[in-house]
């Protein structure tokens, strides 16, 4: 093959890699790492495009007199009803319900919802995993809560998103660091170690490119903003009003 011919099929094959798989296809976009920063204040509201494709959307939420202990409590033992469920957002929060789900814990429940994000209605599967899956490690301790979760479509068995939950105390209540992943796809279930075709093709930066549009992290972002802040607002009055712990 003449040289030239052989440099274009180079750059034609590069540049299809480039377009399947991202610049950078074995770099993990999964960096739960940056909700642990130590300084309050500087956690980025942002929604960003990363290179394998995902979105990145992350929230950072001031919650004056919540502490980390009340939401941990708000998610392990209280959340059970869509009445209560629609108090974190009144308009978006339709109905949801729990799989595996046991008091006092919160890892390897699943929460079953449906809202509106932007203006679409999501029927949702929320399966909460170990933090350690993320960390590395079990970053809870007594003044920071920690929640995961691979998100999925409720009716079908396939997981389209991680995202992280980080509240940890601060003097004037606590603050709540949030990062979502859009555009992991995952089946569920029992998998030995296959990759099936449904995740060969939707995790290449090309179908995410289609599958995952700005509108839908900008509209999350929105949603996220919002639910976090009625819950910031609606918590103390509840937990104070429920919980055996008394101010």
């Amino acid at each position: 093959m003449p040289i030239n011919s052989l440099i274009k099929l180079i750059v034609f094959l590069f540049l299809t890699a480039v377009c399947i798989f991202g610049l950078q296809p074995f770099q993990a976009s999964v960096d739960a790492s940056k909700t642990l920063v130590e300084q309050e204040g500087i956690y980025a509201n942002e929604v960003k495009r990363l290179s394998d494709g995902t979105y990145l959307v992350a929230v950072r939420t001031d919650m004056p007199d919540v502490k980390a202990e009340m939401v941990r409590w708000w998610f392990k033992e209280f959340l059970q009803t869509s009445e209560q469920y629609k108090l974190w957002h009144p308009k978006d929060h339709i109905w949801m319900n729990w799989e595996n789900k046991k008091p006092g814990t919160i890892i390897g429940a699943s929460h079953l919802v449906h809202e509106y994000i932007g203006k679409d209605l999501n029927k949702l599967r929320i399966n909460f995993i170990d933090p350690s899956e993320f960390f590395g490690y079990d970053p809870n301790d007594i003044n920071t809560f920690v929640l995961c979760a691979q998100v999925g479509y409720l009716l079908e068995s396939l997981n389209i998103a991680k995202m992280c939950h980080i509240i940890r105390d601060t003097k004037k209540g606590s603050e709540m660091r949030t990062r979502f992943w859009l555009g992991h796809v995952e089946e569920r279930g029992i998998k030995n170690n296959l990759i099936s075709i449904q995740e060969l093709i939707g995790n290449t930066s090309l179908a995410r490119l289609f599958m995952v549009t700005k509108e839908d992290a900008e509209d999350l972002k929105k949603h996220a903003e919002e639910e976090m802040k009625y819950l910031s607002e609606i918590l103390p009055n509840i937990y104070y009003s429920n919980s055996t712990v008394k101010q």
